[in-house]
């Protein structure tokens, strides 16, 4: 049976994107006039510098949400100046620049969402209930709106023909164990794409999440949970066999191995996923 991840979207986002963020989109003039600059993430880059620690020798990260704690005024600047901006205006700003700002904002609130519980917290899924997930939740002013995790991922980042860029699922950090390491800084637009491969590289190396075994290509889950999202044609990868191959020194395949999953003859197994907190305790 399919996994289905309690990140997925439901009814309520892709309602989000289509009546929300279409009709303002299509309203937006085709010129503004004038060069809209993009906010300045020096102020997260320092405070990801600070409170996330690279480990298992550079494959992943955890994160000192007592430093994120103490340094919270810093945190909430910095969210505040996100929230300065307008929707006019992050229209006006570059594709990679709106990419870098939307996974920058993602990252961030989800820090802010984690403080909240802060030390009491074992999994960022004790902040749900039984009716209504985390990412669920609306406390993000942001472009005008009180949005959710859920709208800037599902509805934003992952809005079909808006990016297309798989690579962003090891960009966006949903607080867990299971997750992609949390880069050691911001992302820019000038630097997007080598940092969004390098994120690619780092988490389809870390033997922990992805790995051969046995012949059989054990992945993370994410793969499942977002199988779509490798078969948007993105750099010309049909689906995620194509994409792996794009990736294959990464993953460590051999050449006879490379060529089974090139014709579908190699089994591909998800595991489970870990939703503990990734917290430096």
């Amino acid at each position: 049976m399919r996994q289905i991840s309690p990140r997925n979207p439901g009814p309520a986002v892709r309602a989000f994107a289509v009546a929300i963020l279409l009709p303002l989109l299509a309203g937006l003039p085709a010129t503004s006039g004038a060069t809209v600059q993009a906010p300045s993430h020096e102020r997260w880059t320092q405070l990801l510098a600070a409170c996330v620690i690279t480990i298992d020798d550079g494959a992943s990260t955890a994160v000192d949400y007592g430093c994120f704690d103490r340094r919270h005024v810093e945190l909430q600047d910095y969210l505040d100046a996100l929230s300065s901006l307008s929707a006019a205006d992050f229209e006006a700003l570059s594709r990679a620049e709106r990419l870098a700002l939307l996974i920058n904002a993602y990252n961030a609130w989800t820090v802010e969402l984690i403080l909240t519980a802060w030390p009491e917290l074992e999994s960022i899924r004790d902040l749900g209930s039984l009716l209504r997930s985390p990412w669920k939740k609306r406390f993000i002013p942001f472009l005008g709106d009180t949005l959710s995790l859920d709208d800037i991922e599902h509805g934003m980042i992952r809005q079909p023909g808006r990016y297309d860029d798989p690579r962003i699922h090891f960009a966006v950090n949903c607080a867990s164990v299971g997750c992609p390491a949390l880069r050691e800084e911001a992302f820019t637009g000038v630097e997007l794409d080598q940092q969004l491969e390098e994120q690619t590289r780092r988490f389809l190396g870390d033997r922990s999440r992805n790995r051969v075994r046995d012949d059989v290509l054990e992945l993370s889950p994410l793969f499942d949970w977002y199988g779509d999202d490798f078969r948007r044609g993105w750099r010309d990868t049909r689906d995620l066999e194509d994409f792996l191959l794009r990736y294959a020194d990464a993953l460590g395949l051999s050449p006879s191995q490379q060529q089974a999953l090139e014709i579908g003859a190699m089994e591909l197994r998800f595991l489970d996923y870990d939703w503990s907190l990734n917290a430096i305790r």
